[in-house]
């Protein structure tokens, strides 16, 4: 478990002597494993944390349905095309269930949106990377999906309850999505050589891109260590990661494809696979806005927003109405 890191960073957190009376009872609630309740008490740190690391969620989702959005219409047959369809509608619903598990937190979805569309908050990065090649749909299901599931299957477990509950449903949709993406890399493993060089294309671009996904080391995080603490971080970025690395080998040898890593090893004392250094500065470059599609990204999601408004205005206006007759109707 996490309990590693919460004791290495307990400079960054507060002792039980130094909390109030009310923040001792929480982090006592915390300990024995009961989840914590949108109308239970809480810190406000706890509270921002969550609205943060949520909303951020959530607005991967949206954001995600993007780069396989543009291959729709473009998928190799009709069920190709039904399957993408599918999955898309999937990232819409996970980004409403976790949109509505960030309002139980106080926080307005409209407040949410405004924040992203501003470039006040964050989505993962990897989503800002092209989507080149119909291989791209099996890398991205196969590698992204791959690092998300292993990334949010703790959060079934966190210790707030809402998003805990939401993220059930959001990881066994999204093993299907990652079954969905490799079975398109088998397909090109098993084609022509033309077909088995666009797989091999897209797991050289998209594998590094996919183990950024976990962030880098706690030892670098100023709230790693009190997202530990609350029970909201479960595993360190680096133990995700290198679980990411152990599955994933043994995957892209079935396929007959090489991991773009020349440094990749077995090591037989750790029991893990070694694997090269992480260039870190890209990922902060692409966190930064400078990554080869976040302007059209953020573009394209504020134009579909704009977009929506009648739509918005019109089931505004609906419900007012509806709301109008049934006082009249009790009156």
């Amino acid at each position: 478990m996490y309990a590693q890191l919460v004791e290495t960073g307990l400079s960054r957190v507060r002792n039980l002597e130094e909390m109030s009376r009310e923040e001792r009872e929480f982090q006592g609630r915390i300990d024995r494993g009961v989840k914590i309740e949108a109308r239970d008490w809480m810190p406000e740190a706890y509270r921002k944390t969550l609205v943060r690391q949520i909303s951020q969620h959530a607005h991967s989702e949206i954001v995600g349905q993007l780069p396989e959005g543009n291959w729709i219409t473009r998928a190799p047959s009709l069920k190709r095309k039904a399957i993408l369809l599918a999955k898309v509608q999937d990232e819409a619903g996970h980004g409403l269930y976790l949109y509505s598990a960030a309002e139980t937190l106080g926080t307005s979805r409209d407040q949410m949106i405004d924040d992203l569309h501003s470039g006040k908050a964050k989505y993962s990065s990897i989503f800002n990377y092209p989507a080149l090649t119909w291989a791209d749909m099996g890398a991205i299901g196969w590698l992204v999906d791959g690092s998300a599931i292993i990334n949010q299957v703790p959060l079934c477990r966190c210790s707030y309850g809402p998003y805990a509950r939401a993220m059930v449903r959001v990881c066994k949709e999204e093993s299907f999505h990652q079954r969905q993406g490799y079975d398109i890399m088998i397909a090109l493993a098993k084609g022509t050589p033309e077909q088995k060089a666009m797989a091999q294309d897209a797991l050289n671009r998209w594998w590094w891109p996919s183990l950024m996904m976990f962030g880098p080391s706690d030892s670098e995080s100023v709230n790693s260590a009190q997202s530990a603490q609350w029970g909201i971080k479960l595993f360190s970025n680096d133990e995700l990661r290198q679980k990411m690395v152990d599955q994933s080998v043994p995957q892209a040898e079935f396929l007959g494809l090489t991991i773009p890593d020349p440094e990749l090893k077995w090591n037989a004392e750790r029991g893990h696979y070694d694997f090269g250094p992480i260039d870190w500065e890209e990922f902060y470059n692409v966190v930064k806005g400078h990554g080869p599609c976040n302007r059209d990204r953020l573009k394209t999601r504020i134009k579909a927003h704009e977009d929506g408004a009648w739509f918005r205005e019109a089931l505004i206006a609906h419900s007012e109405k509806k709301a109008q007759q049934a006082a009249g109707a009790a009156a």
